[in-house]
């Protein structure tokens, strides 16, 4: 052991290179939203729909491989405020990153809420999707800027429970 003067370690600086290789669930839906478009994937047993499509079912086990169109409208599901910049994420505190929840689909995936004064934001929020220009569309959902309200009226929360067939 070395005394309190020297260290028992050393500082180095390393660069990690990787690829991600999406699954085909993933690549179809990515491709998808390419074309403007957000699809799922329906189980077959329980009907629930997955979006993005996860190419089986977590409840039972059982492969998606009916592909169902969606639209880029639906409500908030959950949502928290961010009053801590995040390094390199151009968009000011406070934000909110919200669970949304698109109309016909059983699970929600995270994006931004925008064009609203924070404190309105709320859940059962109907919301539709802000896309990017079409020529700066990539095979990414950050195709979809954020989602904004809609004005229609709220979805009651107890509606959002998932009751499989």
């Amino acid at each position: 052991m070395n005394n309190s003067s020297e260290k028992d370690y050393f500082e180095s600086l390393i660069s990690l290179e990787y690829t991600h290789t999406a699954g085909s669930a993933t690549t179809r839906f990515l491709e998808a939203v390419a074309e403007g478009k957000i699809v799922g994937q329906k189980c077959l047993r329980c009907s629930a729909v997955y979006v993005p499509p996860r190419g089986s079912c977590p409840r039972d086990g059982v492969p998606t491989s009916e592909e169902v169109t969606l639209t880029d409208r639906g409500c908030v599901e959950s949502f928290t405020v961010v009053h801590i910049p995040i390094p390199g994420n151009p968009i000011e505190p406070p934000f909110v990153s919200a669970m949304i929840r698109l109309d016909g689909a059983n699970i929600s995936f995270l994006h931004l809420i925008q064009e609203i004064p924070v404190a309105e934001i709320r859940i059962g929020m109907r919301v539709e999707a802000v896309w990017k220009p079409q020529e700066e569309w990539t095979t990414s959902l950050e195709n979809i800027k954020w989602f904004k309200p809609t004005g229609e009226p709220d979805i009651k929360p107890e509606s959002l429970i998932f009751k499989p067939k």
